[in-house]
């Protein structure tokens, strides 16, 4: 299971809202980007509302890459 503490990095699965998933796809300085199916890439200002659901080891060894 994740810390909480943890910050998201490139490749993690994250919620951003109640319910809503996405993946954390870039960090441009400093500043994260998520992406979700048939959604644009969006900047997320507090990186620290992120939750980390699965890390990015965890969706490679589930082979989840969409």
């Amino acid at each position: 299971m994740v810390s909480p503490e943890r910050l998201p990095e490139v490749g993690d699965e994250v919620e951003y809202a109640p319910g809503r998933l996405a993946i954390l796809t870039d960090i441009r300085k400093g500043t994260p980007y998520l992406r979700s199916p048939g959604i644009k890439e969006w900047p997320v200002q507090d990186p620290t509302t992120l939750t980390v659901k699965r890390t990015r080891a965890e969706r490679i060894a589930a082979d989840d890459f969409r």
